[in-house]
């Protein structure tokens, strides 16, 4: 959990961080570090590199394993030491509070700071890496890919796409990443999913929704994703998150995951809210119109 490494961030010293460096960079090359390399790696002698592997095993930021060899690896709790070493150094976050969410391909919690702000860990491919490496698209032109690979580039992604199209578009204001790690404002509203609406705000909501999408589009992204659980309502309208797999829109399927975004969107407001949403929405010709930036209600497409 990230909430135990933070706790533990003041024990370790300047040389548990070498160690640690030095297993990420050798975990460029194969899955497990050898030992006799880790000196070269971590430009620490044979006896500190012993010293430092005893002091992060037993607080659980490295793993070994005898193969052919003995090997080490960072575990993820090493990887986010790293991260939020960073996060410190450059005054990006205080210090790590309660979290906002779990979930199978990120973690989310409060970072102490001079605003209220959000630091989210990616978790891709630690549980399910054959499949994440099969559904990502920047996984997709590496022979050897290791967890925090994957878990990185979503990073990149997500805080990249939120660059570019905030503020803009409603999303969380980006404030920083490195690594796998993203620090972003805090959001009000209550997640789509769980939201509940009258149908005379649904297709309002709808709308909204579609809107930011739309001008997502002008800015060059297509978020890839679109589901109730990506959505947040509030009070001021809603916030779009979650774009770590977001394709730029000279990608080659940009305009069939536009399509298909809008199928996702439609299809949830029409089965929660049969009442107030169109029987049939034409979502190809509702692209098209986010596309060309036409776009002004759903009911014109029903």
């Amino acid at each position: 959990m990230v909430q135990n490494v933070a706790g533990q961030m003041a024990e370790l010293e300047p040389e548990d961080f070498y160690l640690l460096s030095g297993l990420e960079q050798g975990m460029r090359f194969s899955r497990w570090v050898a030992e006799g390399k880790l000196p070269e790696f971590s430009r620490l002698d044979g006896d500190e590199v012993d010293y430092r592997l005893d002091r992060c095993e037993r607080r659980e930021l490295v793993e070994r394993k005898t193969i052919q060899y003995t090997g080490f690896r960072l575990t993820f709790e090493g990887y986010d030491a790293l991260a939020l070493r960073t996060f410190a150094e450059r005054d990006t976050l205080e210090g790590v509070g309660a979290p906002l969410g779990v979930g199978k391909e990120s973690d989310v919690y409060e970072a102490r700071s001079y605003k209220p702000l959000a630091l989210k860990f990616h978790r891709e491919g630690y549980t399910n890496f054959r499949e994440v490496q099969k559904e990502r698209e920047y996984t997709a032109d590496r022979d050897h890919i290791s967890w925090f690979y994957t878990a990185r580039k979503a990073a990149e992604r997500e805080h990249e796409a939120l660059r570019s199209v905030y503020p803009e578009v409603s999303v969380p204001r980006p404030v920083d990443h490195n690594r796998h790690a993203v620090v972003m404002e805090q959001f009000d509203g209550v997640e789509l999913s769980r939201a509940k609406l009258e149908d005379g705000q649904a297709v309002g909501v709808l709308d909204l929704v579609l809107g930011e999408m739309g001008t997502a589009y002008e800015q060059g992204y297509v978020h890839a994703d679109m589901s109730e659980y990506n959505v947040a309502v509030s009070s001021e309208g809603v916030t779009v998150f979650d774009w770590p797999q977001a394709v730029e829109t000279d990608h080659e399927n940009a305009d069939e995951l536009l399509e298909r975004d809008c199928e996702n969107v439609v299809g949830y407001f029409r089965r929660k809210y049969p009442g107030a949403t169109p029987d049939e929405v034409d979502c190809e010709a509702l692209a098209a119109a986010l596309r060309d930036g036409s776009f002004e209600t759903v009911r014109a497409f029903a």
